[in-house]
């Protein structure tokens, strides 16, 4: 769990502050978009493999690969939630010459962060099967490698047992999730309850 959290929260950190300054760097946008576009299109699992090879085992491995497969989607749905931002906001941004401080959490991050957090569930959901990939290809520790173990030795009951612990702690992250998002976005929330009623 540690490494789940650990590598997630890198994942959404970087992913956010990647998505903000491609979204506002046209330049930067054009040159980089369409290989960030490429490499999200691989299989997360797949980048397992590979950083054995290069980094070995460890948890450093394993949190290295969460945080390069968990990491696009927040970037991605960062970008787009900010260059979604109504143009009246960024005129503003410009007339008051915010910095980019500044606009990112005062501007963009509210604006954009419905959209985010939805990026950020979608990492979550990411980060934890590259997790359990990387537990039952690159370590002998780990729910994953006990599971593996299990159905590899024919020990049925071990085999299920952690199947269900894997399950409920998908679950748990993601209700803890959910709390989160509905507390950081209850303004939102609140707004689109408001337009429902009128």
């Amino acid at each position: 769990m540690k490494n789940l959290v650990l590598g997630f929260l890198i994942a959404v950190v970087l992913g956010v502050l990647i998505g903000f300054v491609l979204a506002t760097v046209p330049l930067l946008r054009a040159m980089f978009e369409p290989s960030l576009h490429l490499l999200r299109g691989i299989p997360p699992v797949a980048l397992v493999p590979i950083l054995i090879t290069l980094v070995g085992f460890g948890d450093e491995m394993r949190i290295a690969s969460i945080v390069i497969a968990a990491v696009f989607p927040t970037m991605i749905a960062t970008m787009d939630g900010i260059k979604a931002v109504d143009s009246s906001l960024k005129d503003v941004c410009t007339v008051y010459q915010l910095s980019r401080r500044d606009r990112l959490m005062s501007v963009y991050l509210p604006s954009a962060g419905p959209q985010i957090a939805a990026g950020m569930q979608v990492s979550l959901l990411v980060a934890f099967i590259v997790m359990i990939a990387s537990e039952m290809m690159g370590t002998a520790q780990g729910i994953g490698a006990m599971t593996l173990l299990a159905q590899q030795t024919f020990m049925a009951a071990d085999m299920w047992a952690g199947i269900l612990l894997l399950g409920f702690i998908g679950f748990a992250s993601n209700m803890v999730f959910d709390i989160f998002k509905n507390r950081a976005l209850s303004w939102y929330i609140g707004s689109k309850k408001l337009e429902k009623v009128q």
